[in-house]
């Protein structure tokens, strides 16, 4: 989502240059070989590329979608593997819509999980479930918000999946997000972080970062924070915008 002017291996050369490790969306379409050869820190990528938690048929495509996942991870150092409520299509938006969640629903999910948690334990890798906003980049997505997603983890119960907290995504659907951090520190996998409006860097909107910052420290949050953010304009400018919003003077 930075220095979109380079090709992708440039990008991440860059960005491991600069000290930052990286993170990938769709691995299929990106030459795994390559960017390992980068010598780049890989935290998380993503974990499926076909399927859904509450289908029978969707859930046995996830977990083979994942298992395929797990082994281009490895070329990667094994990141995190991302999930979602449900599959999204290129523009982000649910291949299979849903506006209303049964509880028979809310069970599929769990279970589906579950397999994707025993699937984790036996590779040794870990899963996380991103919240996601409806209001502006994802309607109709199940499951979407970090409340959701944070009972489908606590419900698994497993070190192998995690919640991939997006603070972007929960300003625009929950907001109270030094209390969200501290009622999910248990659960989380990873911290996703842009500002809000506009899905950009740190600074360029109403979240307060250094004050998020100083929250993770407080829960002893050791994990990764990536930025999932565009540049609003000079792309050194925003990774370093980023990297001020998460430095914590002693």
């Amino acid at each position: 989502m930075v220095f979109r002017d380079l090709p992708i291996a440039e990008r991440v050369t860059t960005l491991h240059d600069l000290g930052f490790a990286v993170e990938i969306w769709d691995w299929t379409a990106k030459d795994l070989k390559e960017l390992a050869a980068t010598g780049a820190t890989f935290t998380s990528m993503t974990g499926y590329v076909d399927g859904e938690l509450i289908d029978p048929d969707g859930a046995d495509r996830l977990l083979t979608s994942a298992e395929r996942s797990i082994e281009a991870s490895r070329t990667l150092g094994r990141p995190n593997l991302n999930l979602h409520g449900t599959g999204l299509d290129d523009r982000g938006l649910p291949v299979r819509p849903q506006q209303v969640v049964s509880p028979a629903d809310w069970l599929a999910a769990q279970r589906t999980l579950g397999r994707i948690a025993e699937l984790g334990a036996q590779h040794d890798v870990i899963f996380t479930l991103e919240n996601l906003n409806l209001a502006v980049d994802h309607p109709g997505t199940p499951f979407a918000s970090a409340a959701d997603t944070r009972t489908l983890v606590a419900a698994v119960d497993s070190p192998h999946l995690r919640m991939n907290l997006d603070l972007y995504h929960a300003q625009i659907g929950e907001g109270n997000l030094i209390e969200l951090v501290r009622a999910s520190a248990a659960l989380i996998g990873e911290i996703q972080v842009a500002d809000v409006p506009g899905r950009c860097e740190p600074g360029t909107g109403e979240i307060h970062y250094p004050s998020i910052a100083r929250t993770l420290q407080d829960i002893g949050y050791a994990g990764t924070v990536g930025m999932e953010a565009w540049a609003s304009g000079d792309s050194l400018a925003a990774v370093e915008a980023f990297r001020q919003a998460f430095s914590i003077p002693d």
